[in-house]
């Protein structure tokens, strides 16, 4: 959970706001306070959706069906205001962290503990399919564990966004390639068993701790979900039995949740469904939530809301952040006593250092802590961002620089030559270490590791490191990923005077109408769909999507499988907006490096 930024909007309808809870690829979900005290989880539609009035229809008429849907394992929808100028709808506010952050912080659930969970999601999605609803997006992080059993989130939203939304990058496919049924991955009609089938996937990833399919490409992901057999080897067989028939490619041949209960029987009835673990997650979220709403609230600033485009996992869906918020930091050195400052040759906590910084080389053949010497095993991942390191003995640290962090369990705040360093701790087993950026607070130098003492030693080392290195770990020569997006366009070019915002450390946006966003990425080298169109020696791709357009092309191969993209939008009030974006385009190709 993270504060309201000044510019953020305090109020939607009756709801009062008092703080984020993380993003998804339809919206911004917030923390709001109705007048008789209850809490909601308000989501707020993201503006490229607002803008289409066929997502408004289809949005108005999803909500009213949502609305119907009481069962005791869904989140209820409460409130909804489909015509306001940012869409949003409120549903309740349970604590309790989501299947894919419990699973990743206290491992694969115990067999009973599955079969609660198989009958919570089969009693919801009943009562979903009565009102007429599909989810379309059932996956572990739309399923809460709260401490008297599951919550499904998010039904009846996804299918508001088909047939416009670009959430997949997959060409208008709504869900979650890991998690869905092939009939979705192929683009085909849809029915209920689609929903058995992701019900199938989640008890594999409950059971196992990973998805039935998998696949080092979307495309490739897709294929085996269509394709290829699950892997259900590591599935225990008490529950195998259930799980198979659900995982069926004919969806004719998949149970009905009815089906799935009378198989399932009657369980036994327990105040405390989860591990241990788990309860102990929830317990802490809902310490986070009382402290949340005792922040004051921060005064506004004229500056317009800033919204983010793409989701970013919120550990646990909540953090506690009272030591911030309370503005008391007791130092912890990280730095021996009386250690001198370097002579600072670049800033390590600067966007123009961070973009152009390579985390797999930062750390690579450095003994942190007397853990042994650190290796980057797997540089070939596709977050430019983040590297994992492992030692000899065991020891494992992960480098992430400029990314967002969100903080868990709040320990008391270190110090790293005279500035803050936020530590939080994930589900008992890991602690992470944070140096906030001046310029995007909400952006870090973040490492992570078994201890918080192993995890500040080494954000001291990576920092001391960045700040000395001078050129030894920048990103190879006609990298676009160390360019200002913002710095690149010409306001005139989209009809804007003024310089956009940045909104991660390669996303830019110019807000208000028309609207348009500049993004460096580097990616799965998946083919892009859409219209081929010139950008003056470059081919790129460009796709419609009802008031706006996205424009994407590759500027260059960075491995074997992994390749950096550039990616525009518009949007407008009048005309073609992908005229706008191919403008842009043909104004950005001069100014990138040659690959």
């Amino acid at each position: 959970m993270k504060p309201l930024e000044p510019g953020d909007a305090r109020q939607a309808g009756k709801y009062r706001l008092v703080a984020a809870l993380g993003e998804g690829g339809m919206g911004r979900v917030l923390l709001g306070v109705a007048p008789d005290g209850r809490l909601v989880a308000l989501k707020q539609v993201h503006a490229e959706f607002a803008r289409d009035a066929r997502f408004r229809t289809r949005f108005r008429q999803e909500v009213q069906a949502s609305q119907r849907v009481s069962g005791a394992y869904t989140a209820a929808v409460m409130d909804a205001d489909p015509d306001a100028e940012t869409p949003w709808l409120a549903s309740v506010f349970v604590t309790g962290p989501s299947l894919k952050e419990a699973v990743e912080a206290t491992g694969p659930l115990p067999v009973e503990s599955v079969r609660r969970l198989a009958v919570g999601l089969a009693t919801a999605l009943a009562e979903i399919h009565r009102v007429g609803l599909i989810h379309r997006d059932l996956k572990p992080g739309n399923v809460l564990l709260t401490g008297d059993g599951p919550r499904v989130i998010d039904f009846g939203i996804a299918r508001a966004a088909e047939g416009g939304a670009e959430l997949t990058g997959t060409g208008g496919i709504v869900g979650s390639p890991a998690f869905m049924s092939p009939e979705q991955a192929e683009s085909r009609p849809l029915t209920p068993a689609s929903d058995v089938f992701s019900l199938g996937g989640l008890l594999v990833m409950a059971a196992t701790g990973r998805g039935p399919f998998a696949g080092t490409t979307t495309a490739q992901l897709l294929y085996n979900v269509v394709h290829a057999v699950p892997d259900l080897t590591a599935v225990p067989p008490e529950v195998r039995a259930l799980i198979e028939p659900c995982l069926a490619k004919d969806p004719a041949r998949r149970p009905t949740p009815q089906r799935i209960l009378d198989f399932l029987g009657p369980v036994a009835p327990g105040t405390r469904p989860w591990p241990p673990a788990v309860h102990e997650l929830i317990g802490a979220q809902e310490a986070a939530v009382r402290t949340v709403l005792s922040w004051p609230a921060p005064p506004p600033a004229p500056a317009p809301p800033r919204r983010r485009r793409r989701w970013v996992p919120v550990a646990a869906g909540l953090a506690a952040v009272a030591a911030l918020a309370a503005g008391a930091l007791v130092a912890v050195k990280v730095t021996g006593a009386g250690a001198e400052v370097p002579n600072a040759n670049l800033d390590p906590v600067s966007l123009d250092t961070l973009r152009r910084t390579d985390p797999c080389r930062v750390l690579a053949d450095v003994s942190v802590g007397g853990a042994g010497t650190l290796k980057a095993p797997n540089t070939d991942y596709p977050d430019i961002d983040r590297c994992d390191y492992r030692a000899r003995s065991g020891a494992t640290v992960t480098l992430r620089l400029g990314q967002e962090f969100t903080v868990l369990n709040a320990q008391p705040p270190g110090n790293l030559d005279g500035r803050p360093v936020v530590l939080s701790t994930v589900g008992g087993s890991t602690c992470e270490a944070t140096l906030r950026l001046p310029a995007q607070p909400g952006l870090g130098v973040t490492t992570v590791a078994d201890t918080c003492e192993f995890a500040q030693a080494a954000l001291g080392e990576a920092v001391e490191r960045i700040r000395e290195g001078n050129s030894r770990f920048d990103l190879p020569p006609g990298s676009l990923l160390p360019l200002d997006p913002c710095a690149l366009v010409e306001p005139a070019t989209i009809g804007r005077v003024g310089t956009g915002t940045l909104t991660r450390m390669r996303d830019c946006e110019w807000s208000g109408k028309p609207s348009a966003g500049l993004v460096f990425d580097r990616t799965a080298d998946v083919p892009a769909e859409g219209t081929p169109v010139d950008l003056g020696g470059v081919t790129a791709t460009r796709r419609a999507l009802g008031e706006s357009c996205v424009v994407t092309w590759r500027h260059r191969q960075a491995t074997e499988r992994l390749a950096e993209h550039v990616r525009i939008t518009a949007g407008t009030t009048g005309g073609d907006p992908c005229d706008t974006a191919v403008a842009m385009g043909k104004a950005l190709i001069a100014k990138l490096p040659k690959p």
